[in-house]
């Protein structure tokens, strides 16, 4: 889709463009190339160097670490790092429960998680789903039981992505096993290095370690670090939700794959001439653009 810019959004693509050309780590660049897998380190590379800058929390409150933009800026800079093939921010901290932080946490939790997330200090990953609760999440059975001014928390979760990394975790766990689902969960902030904590590695058909399972036995978490009020943990759940339904689009990144694909099929021959004159072809390429542009209308009116 061709997109109308004011001067000043068309000199800020330039900024964008300008600075990712001159400042993407080309050690980074080069794993990608050769689709060696990404360590830690690799992740945080990115993050690093936008975090100095300023740049990377766009869609945050300024008094938080925001930048100030427009949705049209954000949708620019979504753009341009994508085209640029650029590494995907982990969206654990910064996308997920930041924003829960900032919205839903005491005076206290803010000013010590939403530093230590802009910095990528803290690598967080989400306990969310379970062996028996994914798509019915309201139904988890991990506990937490009230001990002085902590939690004993036990339970399991599964799919936690990139957890082998995390140093903190966000969780949730029910905390009254005789209400109706939804209104006995609360959400915990838990530390991964706590005893009690063990992470399981889950490795996938194409034989990568990206997601886990995670134990948690008798794992003592202060209650300081519950977000909102026990027991209604539900509506950061929705919250959190809603941010990342919202942010895992992928459409620049798409309509890369798309040309990437077009530029094979004008070489690539079907019979005695390129596969992109097949009739049959076109037509499928044409239903994918069309599906991306309403997916990127969508986007767009998330975004603004």
């Amino acid at each position: 889709m061709d997109m109308e810019f004011s001067p000043e959004d068309l000199a800020f693509q330039q900024e964008v463009r300008s600075f990712i050309a001159e400042n993407y780590p080309q050690e980074l660049r080069g794993k990608q190339d050769e689709g060696e897998e990404l360590s830690k380190e690799d992740f945080l590379a990115w993050h690093k160097v936008l975090y100095n800058k300023g740049w990377v929390a766009p869609a945050w409150p300024v008094e938080y670490g925001g930048t100030g933009w427009t949705p049209t800026q954000r949708f620019i800079f979504s753009e341009e790092t994508a085209r640029a093939d650029c590494i995907r921010l982990m969206p654990f901290g910064l996308a997920m429960v930041g924003p829960v932080i900032y919205t839903f946490g005491t005076p206290e939790q803010k000013a010590y998680f939403l530093p230590r997330i802009l910095s990528g200090e803290d690598w967080w990953c989400q306990g969310y789903s379970e062996p028996g609760a994914g798509s019915d999440l309201a139904s988890l059975r991990t506990t937490a039981v009230p001990d002085g001014d902590d939690y004993i928390v036990n339970g399991q979760k599964t799919w936690t992505t990139m957890a082998q990394h995390a140093d903190w975790g966000f969780f949730l766990v029910r905390t009254d096993k005789d209400a109706k689902q939804q209104e006995g969960i609360s959400f915990l902030l838990i530390n991964m290095k706590s005893p009690g904590i063990t992470v399981r590695p889950i490795i996938t058909l194409g034989g990568e370690h990206e997601v886990n399972e995670v134990w948690l036995e008798d794992v003592r978490v202060p209650q300081s670090q519950r977000v909102y009020e026990e027991n209604k943990g539900w509506t950061c759940a929705k919250f959190l939700l809603a941010h990342e339904r919202t942010g895992i689009a992928g459409v620049a990144a798409s309509k890369r794959g798309v040309e990437k694909v077009k530029d094979i099929a004008r070489t690539e021959l079907d019979g005695d001439k390129p596969l992109i004159q097949n009739a049959f072809f076109k037509r499928k390429i044409a239903e994918l653009e069309i599906d991306l542009t309403a997916l990127e209308f969508t986007e767009l009116r998330s975004l603004a």
